[in-house]
């Protein structure tokens, strides 16, 4: 018999259905090279590598052995490295030494700031009492009413050279963002960065302008303070390698705020924070501030005073990655650097790379954070990196550095919620990168690098583009 009409619609939607769960998924390289083609964001410069950690096989590659812009994935290279030459139990010390002499209330001599490159001495990043205030409360409570002689900053467990080379001259001399160009020291305090605190006044005059320290700083205000209520133009340049600010622009007639200003002499702004400090605890100064390298013999040290010591460096590489703290990777890179140089540090972190068995002639390493355009890393040298560290003795530590997808007040904040990831972002002008660990279906564990350079479309879209593509890895496409 010859099958009703109207049952056929029906025979075919079921056949369709049928079939079509039976189709395979496209496999993995399939679903990457669509992706690349979608958007044309296959004009930017594209390197891949997907390696499989537990079947010890690359799953995908595209350029693997090509140098590419890391950008911040910069900073899994200075955090892996420092992981493996400091260990994740490291603290810097911060010491407060005292040659002198005692009358009565006052205290004559050397108080000498003798600093190992503490990223955390006061930083607004790690809860505390800030320890200058601490350490002046306690000299106030011990009966110090007046201190003479020299403040002595001791600088020396870096080199004198604040900035690495490639970094754009703006990140330096422009107010960009926290922790962009502020300058690495052995001294440092308060994330080296000054705040200058912005008031409006009444409509065509200069807004009201304080720093802290008054002296950290000189200021131009070229500013004005607008009749509107909201909206401001305020710009606040520095000119290079100075502490000389620059304020343009206008403020609406109800600003009052505070932009945080990166200092070119961490260890001046250091001395003349502590002394502040002292007169804030009401004690009396008539101190000398000296740079040691201003001295002609290295002064006695004397007895040390008071100590603070920082975090472990467990907790300063989670919040070097998961933040993208360029100060903080700037202070590890110089840390472990031998004679805490960026040359030093760039030998350092290439003889780790090699000892996991990495070749490093196509790699360069400019700085610890990733800012540097002269930066470059591979690919493959990349996921060997990942691999390496998963069979770390400090696995666990690196891997917590490293944020989740979707975690709060990370750069994965807003990325990959619902996804088994744990990577390192990264983003320079016309760079884009993603770096790290996800979880297959099966089980697997895959170590991933997504570098994208030299692209003229929307950062947005590569950015999308390399989460679907971690989304794809994760499906568990073969």
């Amino acid at each position: 018999m010859r099958r009703p009409w109207y049952l056929l619609p029906l025979s075919v939607t079921l056949l369709v259905l049928v079939l079509g769960s039976a189709l395979p998924a496209p496999p993995l390289s399939t679903e990457i090279e669509d992706l690349l083609q979608r958007w044309e964001v296959d004009q930017a410069f594209w390197g891949i590598a997907v390696y499989d950690l537990d079947a010890e096989q690359m799953i995908y590659s595209r350029n693997p052995d090509q140098s590419f812009l890391p950008a911040s994935n910069q900073k899994i290279i200075t955090s892996a490295t420092a992981l493996d030459v400091l260990g994740s139990t490291h603290r810097y010390e911060t010491v407060l030494h005292y040659n002198g002499s005692t009358s009565g209330s006052t205290m004559q001599g050397d108080l000498i700031l003798d600093g190992s490159g503490d990223p955390t001495f006061g930083s607004s990043e790690v809860p505390g009492e800030d320890p200058f205030k601490v350490w002046a409360q306690r000299l106030a409570d011990m009966g110090v009413e007046r201190i003479e002689g020299r403040l002595i900053g001791d600088d020396n467990a870096f080199d004198d050279q604040p900035y690495p080379s490639g970094w754009t001259v703006d990140y330096i001399t422009e107010q960009k963002g926290r922790y962009m160009g502020n300058s690495a020291g052995g001294l440092t305090y308060r994330d080296n960065v000054v705040p200058v605190t912005v008031r409006a006044t009444r409509p065509g005059a200069q807004p009201a302008i304080k720093t802290q320290p008054e002296s950290a700083v000189s200021i131009t205000n070229r500013a004005t303070t607008s009749s509107r209520w909201r909206g401001n133009t305020l710009q606040v340049n520095r000119t290079f390698s100075t502490n000389e600010l620059v304020l343009t622009g206008s403020v609406a007639r109800s600003y009052n705020g505070t932009v945080a200003v990166p200092v070119s002499d961490p260890t001046a702004f250091v001395l003349r924070s502590f002394e502040r400090r002292l007169q804030e605890a009401g004690i009396k100064t008539d101190l000398t501030l000296v740079d040691i390298d201003d001295l002609d013999d290295r002064p006695d040290e004397g007895s040390p005073l008071f100590v603070e010591y920082s975090r472990p460096l467990a907790e300063i590489a989670a919040i070097t990655n998961k933040e993208s703290n360029n100060f903080y990777a700037e202070q590890l890179f110089r840390t472990f650097g031998w004679g805490g140089s960026v040359s030093g540090a760039s030998r350092r972190t290439k003889s780790f790379l090699r000892e996991a068995d990495i070749n490093t002639q196509k790699l360069l390493i400019q700085d610890g954070s990733g800012l540097s355009r002269k930066d470059l890393m591979t690919p493959q040298a990349m996921v060997k990196l990942l691999a390496h560290m998963d069979q770390h003795e400090e696995r666990e530590a690196f891997l917590a550095s490293l944020p989740r997808g979707g975690e709060r007040n990370t750069t994965l904040d807003y990325r990959l919620h619902r996804t088994e990831v744990r990577a390192k972002t990264g983003s320079l002008q016309f760079v884009r990168a993603l770096s790290g660990y996800v979880a297959r279906p099966n089980g697997n564990r895959v170590a991933f690098a997504l570098f994208a350079n030299n692209y003229t479309g929307p950062s947005y879209r590569i950015s999308r583009t390399i989460d679907d593509i971690v989304r794809a890895v994760a499906s568990g496409a073969s």
